[in-house]
């Protein structure tokens, strides 16, 4: 009799030993679940959320899923399904714990490993469409209606937060050979005006002008003047633009975190300095710049580095060199969440707790009232110099902390725009009377 019920459970493991995290998860690990499926008669339900732990407490640098048990069932001192359901239990609770405590960073200045390497460049040349609406763009929150132009498909700056990589193939970087053409037959209505971005599928700057990429996009915004071309980056890869003519419609904007963030999350990145000695390299230029708070992470110390940040920035520019900042956080699609897991990355990203925001996964609604809340507040000499909006955050966020909030995303839309054309145009003039 002992010996069918091993064969039935040998029977529901091989089921289960398929699933993608398992197969993924190191040999110890791996061997740990199983000994412990077999010893506890595990369901499929509970191997399976038994591995998903195993996975986060390996990318948060925990102790081993094997180890918690071993040291759970000594207390208990028995092995009946009783037994089973308290260690589970006891787990799980862990877990949790761990997600909703701030996030610890080890301080010590360096890069954490990633198992990923860097991706490779391959050149496409086909009738994919590179023009359309941004990718997260939602109802269910307040949009800014920006376009997007996908000059590539995919980074290789190895964000562990990306959701990029769920979109795209893996490991290789697929670069427009014919982007030209492709912008040239876009059509635009000529009386409605355009915010456009080429930082959404890939970083707009880190590939420089592979395959006359930039090129083509500076004759774009040459050829439109009725658009506002944003390009978005993590490099520090400025030099094209710095010897272009660059058509003062365009403006170059930074994500931007704190540099314990950056070494942790932000694998192949350019620091914090270089990125804000790129933008200031630029502003001196005479092209205007953004900054992007997104995302704004909640972790042990987030409120003073933000702060430092905050006031870093503040005051290395001035107001008329920058058209806009905006606010953003951690949001995820499940897909995305799973890829982080699949990738086995040393990652605290996912330590966190998840809450639905308009059908995606993000902090519940208090934490990200207070993140924004605070780095808000820091800027307050520029609340009424510079344009800033939140990206992918519902009514209720707008409201809570800048106290207003849109109608429609139309007006939101006319409202960034303006704002931005106007700071163009300051700039182009500044510009102008200093060379005379």
């Amino acid at each position: 009799m002992k010996m069918t019920k091993h064969l039935d459970y040998q029977k529901r493991f091989d089921s289960f030993s398929n699933y993608e995290l398992y197969q993924n998860l190191e040999k110890g690990s791996r061997n740990a679940i199983k000994d412990i499926g077999r010893k506890y008669q595990l369901t499929y339900q509970e191997l399976r959320q038994l591995t998903d732990m195993a996975v986060d407490f390996v990318m948060w640098d925990e102790t081993s899923i094997g180890k918690q048990w071993n040291n759970e069932e000594k207390s208990i001192q028995h092995s009946d399904q009783l037994a089973k359901k308290k260690i589970l239990g006891s787990i799980y609770n862990n877990w949790e714990k761990l997600k909703e405590n701030a996030t610890n960073y080890d301080s010590n200045g360096s890069k954490r490993e990633y198992k990923t390497e860097g991706r490779k460049l391959k050149t496409i040349n086909g009738d994919n469409a590179v023009f359309g609406m941004c990718p997260v763009a939602s109802d269910k929150t307040v949009c800014c209606n920006l376009r997007t132009i996908d000059v590539a498909q995919g980074c290789g700056l190895g964000c562990s937060y990306c959701s990029i990589q769920t979109f795209y193939e893996g490991g290789t970087i697929s670069v427009e050979d014919n982007l030209a053409d492709k912008l040239a037959a876009i059509e635009l209505d000529p009386n409605k005006n355009y915010h456009i971005g080429s930082g959404q599928s890939s970083d707009s700057l880190a590939l420089g002008n592979k395959n006359g990429i930039l090129d083509a996009q500076l004759d774009f915004a040459r050829n439109n003047p009725n658009i506002i071309l944003e390009f978005k980056t993590k490099s520090k890869n400025i030099g094209y633009l710095l010897q272009a003519a660059v058509p003062r419609n365009i403006f170059v904007s930074w994500s931007l975190n704190p540099q314990l963030f950056i070494d942790h999350e932000e694998a192949r990145t350019a620091t914090i300095e270089q990125r804000l000695q790129a933008a200031r390299q630029l502003a001196d230029a005479g092209i205007l710049v953004g900054f992007h708070f997104h995302p704004i992470v909640y972790y042990s110390g987030w409120d003073a580095d933000y702060y430092d940040l905050v006031k870093r920035l503040m005051a290395m520019f001035s107001v008329n060199e920058v058209g806009l900042i905006s606010f953003g956080t951690l949001t995820f699609i499940k897909p995305a969440i799973k890829a982080l897991r699949k990738g086995s990355m040393r990652s605290k990203i996912l330590q966190m707790p998840f809450a639905d925001a308009a059908g995606k996964i993000s902090y519940p609604m208090e934490t990200k009232k207070k993140i924004f809340s605070v780095v808000w507040n820091t800027f307050q000499p520029w609340h009424d110099e510079v344009f800033f909006y939140f990206c992918m955050e519902d009514r209720q966020v707008w409201e809570s902390v800048f106290g207003r909030c849109y109608e429609t995303n139309d007006d939101f839309e006319k409202d960034l725009f303006n704002n931005v054309s106007n700071k163009l145009q300051i700039k182009s003039e500044l510009l102008i009377s200093q060379i005379n």
